[in-house]
């Protein structure tokens, strides 16, 4: 239903408005008791072989929400319907901004991929807060932090902080977001020295909680494999959780899309299909060069269950997805993890 009715009136709409519509539909229909029961039978899958115990934390199943889709908490409940086993929030920032001027999101159809610009546009991270307070479902939640666009490099570790403080009684584990290429210099705080500088700070900072959550740290695909080995050294060093790998890239090299069409866009980080492979090697290398010494979450182009495996067997313990629900729908979940299921079993 969703690839021959609803997505073609989706896409009609510019990329962010079609955003917004299919949070409002959500919204508004989720809950009602037979759409609620439609969707739960629909959309349901649970099998045993599923079931993660990873950081920590028992998942009910190894597919995630990833971070940027429900930037600000609103659908914590509804996307549980869907039958992932976490939900990431985020990137959340300790004050509200708007983020880059519209428009800033843009549909590659031919790639199968997104072209995002956002800049961590949400409403601040006490206004998630206080979503999280009202939440009903039992799902997993990540929080995804990262520092206001205003906030100097040198400031930033006080961003991260003020972010943890707020959520920390209400999700399960925290991601440091150094990695979106939609914030100027933020990408700078993945050089050694400041990024082991932040993470021990929001280490230590957590460290002192009753319970500790476990930490996470986002990289970029873009990472030279000398700075990938620095990223091993500063998460065992730093005694971190793991690693979610990738963010966006910064590389149009693969596009199928018309160059001149992909300039005309601009800025922005690519998410999609054309990630797939590079996001595969990174968790291959830093699993490899690890020694799996710690977990990863692996992100980037997962629209089939053997993407999803593909992942796996490179040395992710998780997977997200995103930008391929954008284009196949949410029976996207319910079939990848039916396949992973069977996968496991034939094992």
């Amino acid at each position: 239903m969703y690839k021959s009715l609803i997505k073609p009136i989706l896409f009609q709409k510019n990329p962010e408005s079609a955003h917004h519509f299919t949070f409002s539909l959500i919204k508004s229909t989720f809950n009602l008791p037979v759409v609620k029961q439609f969707v739960k039978a629909q959309f349901s899958f649970k099998a045993p072989n599923l079931e993660r115990e990873v950081f920590g934390l028992k998942f009910k199943n190894p597919v995630g929400l990833a971070a940027g889709f429900d930037k600000d908490a609103k659908l914590i409940d509804e996307m549980a319907m869907l039958g992932f086993g976490f939900i990431e929030i985020g990137t959340l920032t300790p004050k509200p901004q708007e983020g880059n001027p519209q428009p800033r999101l843009f549909r590659l159809p031919e790639d199968e991929a997104l072209i995002n610009r956002m800049g961590f546009n949400n409403g601040g991270v006490k206004e998630a807060v206080e979503r999280l307070k009202k939440r009903k479902s039992d799902v997993i939640i990540g929080g995804n932090i990262g520092k206001n666009k205003l906030t100097p490099n040198e400031n930033a570790v006080d961003d991260y902080l003020i972010c943890l403080e707020a959520l920390h009684p209400y999700v399960d584990y925290f991601v440091v977001n150094v990695s979106s290429p939609n914030t100027p210099n933020l990408r700078d705080l993945q050089e050694k020295e400041p990024l082991k500088k932040l993470l021990l700070a929001v280490k230590e900072a957590n460290d002192k909680k009753d319970f500790p959550k476990p930490i996470l740290l986002k990289i970029a695909p873009d990472l030279t494999d000398g700075q990938l080995d620095d990223i091993v050294e500063i998460v065992q060093e730093t005694k971190i959780a793991g690693v979610i790998a990738t963010n966006t890239t910064i590389d149009r090299s693969k596009l199928k899309t018309d160059p001149s069409l992909v300039a005309s866009i601009g800025a922005g980080g690519v998410s999609g299909k054309v990630l797939a492979k590079r996001s595969t090697e990174v968790i291959k290398y830093l699993s490899q060069k690890s020694n799996k010494s710690f977990p990863i979450i692996g992100v980037g182009g997962i629209i089939t269950a053997a993407d999803a495996i593909e992942k796996l067997e490179a040395g992710a313990s998780l997977v997200q997805v995103y930008s391929g629900m954008i284009y196949e729908g949410p029976s996207m979940i319910k079939k990848i993890k039916k396949g992973l299921s069977s996968h496991f079993r034939d094992q």
